[in-house]
């Protein structure tokens, strides 16, 4: 079966067809897109440069803020450039490249987020311990692997979807290049990608996601455990802020990838699809921020610094 060539091209519809001011959505989305800059740019500097913030926490806090930063760029961009001019054109190879960008970090801030689930049940669960497990050794592994698992997981899907066949009107109900958006136009049979959809990416969301419950039951359980009212009120505020980043992404992506196909709405998922690429994104730092002492101490600290370090003007 052929797909498209190189040459061909898609329209991104966007949200050209939805009533709504389209300038004063452009201006939203524009500020939002620079505080998830600044904000995690922020974050990512104050755990890179201050010796107070070096844990595995972190670590994989500060990898986060990068792949935060990386996820919103793929589709914003795109999404303020076609709000201002209207319908998109985007090649065949533009738009996979897009898709598979998308694709890898979506799955990795899904590993990421696992993984930090990891660090706080042996943080709460086995404190003795934690720093011998989690040393920067396996840390980085932990990061490398996320990376590598990741990328081949977009590779199969984006490979798989490119060889499917279109119509000659590749209109795309969408205002970036996602999977479900692309099997929709397609004119050829969708079987195996929709398959590869609800079965192998079972393996990259699912399964962390009930890694990550089953690692939130346990540290319950360890909470309830703790002699003092202060001690599980500390225990439980301490994950209090991943729990929050857990909810807010899973909630949309399994809402938006785990549905037959017979659900789709285009219009509908368009809105809900802000929430994960572009709300998400800026939110995650000032969650982990507003609700971290020491991220908030080390903040402070930085811009203090600066100040001090700025020329000041006298008078002669």
């Amino acid at each position: 079966m052929e797909g498209v060539n190189i040459s061909s091209s898609f329209t991104l519809l966007g949200f050209s067809n939805i009533p709504c001011n389209h300038f004063a959505l452009f201006a939203l989305l524009l500020v939002i897109y620079l505080l998830t800059w600044i904000s995690n740019l922020l974050l990512l500097t104050s755990i890179t440069l201050s010796p107070d913030l070096d844990s595995p926490m972190y670590f994989f806090l500060g990898n986060l803020s990068l792949v935060d930063i990386c996820f919103s760029t793929v589709t914003v961009p795109q999404l303020l450039h076609g709000l201002y001019y209207g319908r998109l054109r985007i090649s065949f190879l533009r738009c996979f490249l897009q898709m598979y960008f998308f694709v890898l970090l979506g799955i990795l801030e899904n590993f990421l987020l696992a993984i930090m689930a990891f660090d706080r049940y042996l943080a709460i669960c086995n404190p003795l311990r934690y720093m011998a497990i989690m040393n920067r050794r396996i840390c980085s592994i932990l990061v490398v692997t996320s990376w590598f698992t990741a990328a081949l997981h977009s590779f199969l899907h984006t490979f798989t979807i490119s060889k499917l066949a279109y119509c000659e009107d590749k209109l795309i109900q969408h205002f970036f290049c996602d999977m479900t958006a692309l099997i929709r136009i397609a004119c050829s049979s969708t079987t195996l990608a929709e398959v590869l959809i609800y079965t192998e990416a079972s393996s990259a969301i699912i399964i962390p996601f009930l890694f990550i419950m089953t690692s939130y039951s346990l540290i319950a359980q360890a909470i309830v455990k703790l002699k003092t009212a202060e001690s599980q009120r500390k225990a439980f505020f301490s994950c209090s802020s991943h729990l929050i980043v857990v909810s807010l992404f899973y909630g949309t992506v399994i809402f938006i990838y785990f549905r037959p196909p017979s659900s789709y709405s285009g219009n509908y998922d368009r809105m809900i699809s802000l929430v994960y690429t572009v709300i998400t994104p800026m939110l995650n730092p000032f969650i982990y921020s507003l609700r971290n002492q020491e991220v908030k101490v080390t903040l402070k600290k930085l811009i203090q610094r600066r100040q001090l370090s700025l020329p000041r003007r006298g008078y002669v």
